[in-house]
């Protein structure tokens, strides 16, 4: 297997301390580089005439590198491994998000105003005039990001306190990226109908609610029927914000390629909550020819999926030649593969069968279906969910702004013309003189996507009059924006 770059993900920071004299340090540094380490830090802790303490952060491919970089650490003569950490795990001691106060209060008048007395009066503007709820609370910029930590990432079901920290993690980039507020809510069930009667009870104090790392088909059925029962929008990300970030990314490629969505033909491996809601979208874009896979094999019409929802609206509008061979068949003149799936899937001897100009976005977390540095050879553009590659095709591009969008302009739904408008968006930050091969999406730390897509979602949303908030915001009183 073609080796892996080092990243900060894996990363481990040691503590040395060696004699102070020429050439130690060179030693040191030599057997990191003689393990494969990429050193990406190195800090002076303590100097003296006799010694000298460092602190190296070196980037890893993953734990068992981490460890071996260790280990040659340890076998330079003189050289003393005081200890060892790892950044990751420190950046998320005690947790990654707080609440903190918009006003401090400071003073007895600070005091009687935010709580008794001066709260009542508000209270009871809120109990007269129910919407009033949306101008004199957090509801209007507050999410709740909803998880029972069955599809944690490409983890699978480690339940809900292991999901805490991508929840934590997702809540910070909402805030980062785009002002919202949000909060995980880890539920410690797997009943689809508890979850349901959950959010709908706690859905007054938040004007969105984020569906996370729910598993399918049990996802489908929960979205639906929060959709159908709550009165804010409901937004089940790892199904639409993924299908929002791959359409984007298809939309730069094909200006690559010179190719059009309606003639191609691709290949989706992987068709839980991500992998349905991608070719649905696809769909809505106006491609034709989609095969769908899972572990079974392809998605057809003769297959039985009454348990699953989104297989068997797979069934019905995919796979229009009702193809029933095998994944190495099918990338057969395929000019897209799309891998929402795990690692490995993909042999990089079924890329050949490839139309010209293949284009290949493995998407898998935290290891692709495949490998850029196994796929180079055999692909015109190549995509990945990670940060340490080019072309990271990565939700953060997506729901921040979704959201901000969402609660803009209040909307009671999320649509498809919303999504579409989205994925457009995204695609638009990469300017054309930019554009390329190695640069088909716009970086997650841009501060303009997440302000474009969500114009384009309140746009979509005015569009097809599912916002309740007019473009020009007036207020009433203590009242709502009527």
């Amino acid at each position: 297997m073609t080796s892996r770059f080092p990243a900060i993900a894996y990363g481990v920071t040691l503590r040395a301390e060696y004699p102070n004299r020429p050439g130690m340090l060179g030693r040191l540094t030599s057997a990191i580089g003689n393990a494969g380490g990429d050193i990406s830090g190195l800090d002076l802790v303590f100097s003296s005439r006799d010694t000298t303490i460092r602190d190296i952060t070196v980037n890893a491919r993953d734990v068992a590198h981490g460890q071996a970089i260790v280990a040659m650490v340890r076998a330079v003569p003189e050289v003393k491994v005081v200890s060892v950490s790892d950044p990751t795990f420190l950046l998320h001691l005690g947790g990654k998000i707080e609440m903190r106060s918009k006003t401090p209060v400071r003073t007895r008048n600070d005091l009687s105003m935010a709580y008794t007395p001066g709260v009542a009066r508000v209270c009871m503007a809120i109990y007269e005039d129910p919407r009033a709820i949306w101008n004199l609370t957090t509801k209007s910029n507050t999410v709740a990001v909803v998880t029972d930590g069955t599809a944690v990432l490409g983890l699978g079901d480690i339940g809900p306190a292991a999901g805490m920290p991508v929840m934590e993690g997702k809540a910070m980039l909402f805030k980062e990226l785009a002002g919202v507020d949000a909060w995980p809510i880890c539920l410690d069930t797997k009943d689809p109908d508890e979850i349901v009667e959950t959010v709908k009870h706690i859905a007054t104090g938040f004007g969105g609610i984020n569906l996370e790392d729910i598993s399918a088909p049990r996802c489908f059925a929960v979205e639906e029927r929060l959709r159908a029962q709550l009165d804010i929008p409901v937004f089940h990300d790892d199904q639409h914000g993924t299908a929002v970030v791959a359409l984007a990314a298809l939309y730069n490629s094909l200006k690559i390629v010179g190719k059009r969505i309606e003639d191609l033909k691709t290949v989706i491996v992987g068709v839980g909550a991500g992998g349905t809601a991608t070719a649905r979208l696809f769909k809505e874009a106006g491609m034709v020819h989609i095969l769908g896979f899972d572990r079974t094999g392809v998605i057809h019409r003769g297959r039985d999926f009454s348990d699953n929802s989104g297989k068997r609206w797979l069934a019905e509008n995919t796979n229009p030649g009702d193809f029933r061979g095998s994944l190495r068949e099918a990338m057969e003149g395929t000019d897209l593969f799309v891998g929402l799936s795990g690692p490995g899937v993909m042999p990089a001897d079924y890329l050949k069968k490839m139309n010209r100009d293949p284009i290949v976005f493995a998407m898998a977390n935290p290891d692709p279906e495949i490998f850029p540095e196994e796929a180079a050879p055999h692909v015109r553009i190549m995509g990945t969910g990670r940060s340490d590659y080019p072309n990271q095709i990565n939700n953060a591009l997506c729901f921040p702004g979704f959201f901000r969008g969402l609660l803009d302009c209040r909307a009671r739904e999320v649509n498809n013309e919303m999504k579409l408008a989205a994925a457009r968006a995204i695609a638009s930050a990469v300017p054309s003189s930019q554009l390329n091969e190695e640069n088909i999406m716009p970086s997650i730390f841009d501060s303009t996507v997440a302000r474009s897509v969500a114009r384009a979602v309140v746009d979509a949303a005015h569009k097809t009059r599912v916002a309740q908030r007019s473009r020009r915001r007036r207020t009433y009183g203590v009242g709502a924006p009527r």
